[in-house]
């Protein structure tokens, strides 16, 4: 689940609980920005990182409705000195990168409901998905 923040600065961070992920992305910014972050803390995700030490007293005072204690991973994009950002990055460029490719090559979705339905149910399905 996506949440945003008036932080400031390229903020995101990812907080695993035993119920749900949740990925906290910078509100201050735009809206390709914000999907890169989301991105980038997916990454952290896909790749199975763990998280920083010593993280619970930011999550307890930015997110005080979550119990520090339940929260598992939490990994904030602050730099990319480490290997496991640079490749939480490299996975969301990557990820980007075939989303705007395959925005100009794939043929558009109708926008009517009806006609994607009709097309689901007769297995027309278009594009790499």
């Amino acid at each position: 689940m996506p949440y945003s923040l008036p932080v400031p600065g390229p903020f995101g961070a990812w907080i695993a609980t035993g119920a749900s992920d949740y990925i906290i992305y910078q509100r201050e910014t735009t809206k390709s920005h914000q999907d890169h972050i989301i991105l980038h803390e997916v990454g952290h995700i896909l790749a199975g990182h763990d998280s920083d030490d010593g993280d619970e007293d930011l999550w307890a005072l930015m997110m005080p409705d979550i119990d520090p204690q339940a929260i598992r991973h939490a990994l904030r994009r602050t730099s990319y000195d480490q290997e496991y950002e640079r490749e939480a990055e490299l996975v969301a460029t990557i990820i980007l990168e075939w989303a705007s490719v395959l925005n100009r090559v794939a043929p558009p979705q109708p926008t009517d409901l009806s006609v994607r339905r009709v097309q689901t149910a007769l297995g027309d399905r278009q594009g790499w998905l």
